[in-house]
């Protein structure tokens, strides 16, 4: 015999409460349902099993939502539990082609087969009593909805960020030149971000190859200002405090006179007018030198 929400106790309990009671007591019809859906449906292919699981785990957090009473607060701690798979279901849909209205659809979905259960505990689904907690259910599935596109949004800037940061890491290659020396060819603009990862990239290869000398190459950058020649003054400290000389070449005349107009000092940093010249500086320094190659030998190549 199936248990239906009296009006009786529609009369004691907050509709929030009835809302959460049905929930858990419903939770396995509602997990069926919903292993129908296209948001179930299409992300767990596997078996229909996984889906249902995944649905209980969801109804399950709503009835918790329900019974704190937080029905619009998508800060709700029952929908931590949840979070992770929302993310990893969202995701799965972005993959395939889903754009957030999309997947915003499938979400309001959800609701229409639990109201129908929930209509069908009341003796009237007409009455006041029904009608409330039909209202309260559906401001629930609306705050599931908004939790699934906030985690959306949140997992989209997070995938931005890493990519941000490997784009960083990628165009700032550290480079082994020789025995004991490194370089780093700057391209593009110098910002915060970008210089943290050249110090940390440069760092972790004057270790890596024992390095004695760091070369930072910045013919690529375009501009240098007062923040760009803090951040190499830095990186040039960082470096000697590992035990390396570092040598700042590709000083173009522009950059020279924009560095004398702003009054930067660079009197404590070695600076070399290219790359070759830097290099040609390293080598010195451990003994190795190098000599022009001769006429005939030029002949014979």
């Amino acid at each position: 015999m199936s248990v239906s929400v009296s009006e009786e106790n529609a009369e004691q309990e907050p509709p929030a409460q009835q809302v959460s009671a049905f929930l858990e007591r419903r939770r396995e019809q509602i997990a069926q349902r919903w292993a129908d859906a296209a948001l179930f449906r299409t992300v767990f292919t596997v078996s229909r099993d996984e889906a249902v699981e995944a649905g209980r785990s969801v109804a399950a957090a709503l009835a918790a939502v329900a019974a704190a009473g937080r029905l619009d607060d998508i800060r709700a701690s029952g929908f931590a539990a949840v979070r992770d798979q929302l993310g990893r279901m969202a995701a799965s849909r972005g993959r395939m082609g889903i754009d957030a209205d999309g997947l915003a659809d499938e979400v309001a979905a959800l609701r229409e087969p639990v109201t129908d259960l929930l209509r069908a505990e009341f003796p009237d689904p007409c009455a006041p009593e029904a009608q409330e907690c039909v209202l309260a259910l559906t401001v629930l599935m609306g705050t599931l909805r908004l939790v699934v596109l906030e985690t959306t949004v949140s997992a989209g800037e997070e995938v931005i960020a890493r990519q941000r940061e490997q784009l960083h890491e990628v165009a700032t290659p550290v480079i082994k030149l020789w025995e004991s020396t490194v370089a780093v060819p700057l391209i593009g603009t110098l910002d915060s971000a970008r210089s943290q990862v050249v110090m940390e990239s440069l760092l972790d290869a004057i270790v890596a190859e024992r390095a004695r000398f760091a070369i930072l190459d910045i013919t690529g950058v375009p501009t240098v200002d007062s923040l760009v020649a803090q951040h190499l003054m830095k990186t040039v400290a960082a470096a000697r405090l590992m035990g390396a000389e570092c040598i700042v070449s590709g000083i173009r005349p522009a950059i020279a006179q924009t560095i004398v107009q702003l009054g930067i000092d660079l009197g404590t940093v070695l600076t070399r007018a290219s790359l070759a010249d830097a290099l040609a500086y390293a080598l010195s320094r451990q003994g190795v030198e190098i000599a022009p190659l001769r006429a005939a030998d030029a002949g014979a190549r």
